[in-house]
């Protein structure tokens, strides 16, 4: 298949290396990164299996490239180019057929080899050891402290204070922002009493964890599983979370579709009567983006086969009031999910 690529991660696993300005083109068993001259000599020495090209216009050197191979077809993926690029790119190509082919590189990610879960699961235990180091500093200093600030604190911890990149930016939220599933930091302080969702990870050699807990602010306060609160509506919304995350990796198999697993967690909460506060999908994939392919989710038609690394994480959100989610990602290996 003769493909073309532009998105930094998607070029990234084809050949060990790229930029934020460069071109990824396969022809065969021929396989060029195009790139400008910032980058060469970087290039030159990480590149594998691929021949660098440096290049002004990285356009028209894939233009020349496609032009001199005589090629007939072409795949790209529409998600990642601009309508402006991809026109540039046809130019004086009137004979090759640009054929769109959306999440392509998703889909060849998508079941993991071993050398990448081992990363993935290298990062999903850096992410770990950085919640604790988060949950020192919360006891030590956090109550008092706005979203803000604490946002900033779970960013020097989450990248072991310099040490790695995060995978997105922290989701740090007290009380009623937790009900924005993707809230940003507010002046809101810390008390004693109050609950706290935190959503973060890091990048491991450029494979993302992601993980979140939901935990009541009391002295000694942890990021484990369990979780006490003071208020009787808040331990059912988050008994009835923890259930459904336990039951969806407990009882998730190869063969499912991403649909069936959405269902088990959904059924938990919905017979515990807050279906309606249940506002996302279960879970998505994890790799080298932070959102892959498969998509756990009411629509997920992707059947779940080993090797796949996706995340667990219901919730349940009351608009005014609190929001609860715990998320763990899982590999699916000999038919079954473990928590990485």
């Amino acid at each position: 298949m003769n493909y073309i690529l532009r998105d930094e991660n998607a070029i990234y696993y084809e050949c060990g290396y790229s930029s934020d300005n460069a071109i990824f083109l396969s022809l065969g068993s021929e396989r060029w990164l195009i790139t400008d001259s910032r980058y060469t000599i970087e290039a030159k020495e990480q590149v594998k299996g691929a021949e660098v090209i440096e290049a002004g216009d990285l356009l028209k050197a894939a233009r020349l490239l496609l032009r001199s191979r005589g090629v007939l077809r072409v795949v790209f993926d529409p998600k990642d180019w601009s309508v402006h690029a991809l026109e540039s790119l046809k130019q004086k190509l009137p004979n090759i057929r640009f054929a769109p082919y959306p999440d392509f590189s998703h889909q060849k990610r998508m079941i993991k080899r071993d050398d990448e879960i081992a990363l993935l699961k290298r990062a999903a235990q850096l992410g770990r050891e950085a919640f604790d180091t988060f949950a020192e500093y919360l006891n030590r200093e956090g109550v008092g402290q706005i979203e803000k600030r604490l946002h900033f604190e779970a960013k020097g911890a989450l990248s072991h204070y310099g040490l790695y990149d995060l995978s997105f930016d922290p989701i740090v939220a007290i009380n009623a922002n937790a009900a924005k599933p993707h809230a940003l930091p507010t002046d809101l302080s810390l008390q004693q009493g109050d609950l706290l969702l935190v959503d973060a990870g890091l990048k491991y050699q450029r494979y993302c964890s992601d993980r979140t807990r939901t935990i009541f602010v009391g002295e000694g306060l942890h990021f484990g599983d369990t979780q006490k609160f003071t208020s009787q509506k808040i331990q059912k919304a988050y008994d009835l979370v923890r259930k459904a995350h336990d039951i969806a990796i407990e009882k998730a198999r190869t063969g499912m579709t991403g649909a069936e697993i959405d269902r088990l967690a959904r059924r938990v909460i919905e017979e515990g009567g807050m279906g309606d506060y249940f506002v996302h999908s279960t879970g998505h994939g994890v790799g080298l983006d932070i959102h892959e392919m498969p998509y756990i989710s009411a629509r997920g038609k992707t059947v779940i086969e080993d090797g796949m690394v996706f995340t667990i994480e219901p919730g349940i959100y009351i608009p005014g009031e609190f929001g609860i989610r715990m998320e763990d990602m899982v590999v699916m290996q000999s038919g079954r999910a473990e928590i990485l």
